[in-house]
């Protein structure tokens, strides 16, 4: 069950919390990397909108730039500088497509109060460049470039990333990790983890009930991948669990570091 964290301290604080609570884990560093791709449509808002034709994914950008634009108009009168926390909103890029034409159009300059509108722009005339990722709209990219000034824009990023890896595979100590990661995980991996660990304990269940029958390991796991997939049934849902005979063999381990069975060569005994 994997928790991330953003730093290397808020990792080792958590490996010392789950530590102290008996919830046996091991800490991990990766550096990851990701390829986007994305295409850049450019003009004026108003040839945008004449040549948008059936491009579905350009339509509904426009129509988040007109919303934004007039949203931003609405409170922001010439002569008023406003802090750019005032006029962007998280998950609204066509705010960010605004305010970066009204400041390379001239309407909008930085002063040491903020942002300055300097005058009544209109919203026909502004140039925008709009971004939007290839596989959003790789099915128009023909008529895209037929239409408008277009530029593909490739991003690399890579990043260090910090990981807590609790081992445990009992539901009791599973639901006391994540108890002990709300102070520390990413919202979305202690989301991700509780259903790790929902699955993680139905497949140590079911492979401690197999391992009273079967005492060689190829024929546990033979026995498991027929079963395929575990089911975890709750009150709203379920979790279908599915594995590889490799992803198995590393559970094994796992359960041997835990005192839950032991392995020996093809032997296995609980």
């Amino acid at each position: 069950m994997k928790l991330e964290v953003l730093s290397r301290k808020d990792m080792n604080a958590l490996s010392r919390e789950l530590s102290r609570a008996g919830i046996m884990n091991r800490t991990r560093e990766e550096v990851t990397s990701e390829v986007l791709h994305y295409v850049v449509v450019r003009g004026t808002y108003d040839e945008l909108v004449e040549k948008a034709g059936n491009v579905e994914p350009l339509q509904w950008s426009l129509e988040g730039v007109r919303v934004s634009f007039e949203r931003m108009m609405e409170n922001w009168k010439p002569g008023e500088a406003k802090e750019p926390e005032e006029l962007l909103e998280e998950g609204d890029p066509e705010r960010i497509s605004v305010l970066t034409a009204l400041m390379e159009s001239g309407f909008v300059v930085e002063e040491e109060g903020g942002l300055l509108l300097t005058g009544n722009p209109l919203l026909d005339d502004l140039r925008l460049e709009l971004h939007f990722p290839l596989s959003e709209i790789e099915d128009y990219l023909e008529e895209l470039e037929e239409r408008f000034e277009t530029e593909m824009i490739t991003e690399y990023n890579m990043e260090k990333r910090y990981f807590v890896e609790v081992i445990e595979v009992e539901g009791e100590l599973i639901e006391r990790a994540l108890d002990v990661a709300g102070d520390y995980a990413t919202e979305e991996s202690i989301v991700e983890a509780m259903f790790e660990g929902i699955a993680r304990s139905v497949l140590a269940d079911t492979i401690l009930k197999l391992a009273e029958k079967y005492r060689r390991k190829n024929e546990l796991i033979k026995a498991l991948m027929e079963m395929e997939p575990l089911v975890a049934e709750g009150k709203s849902g379920r979790v279908n669990v599915y594995f590889d005979e490799d992803a198995l063999f590393d559970f094994l381990r796992d359960l041997q570091t835990l005192g839950y069975l032991k392995v020996k060569g093809n032997r296995i005994w609980v």
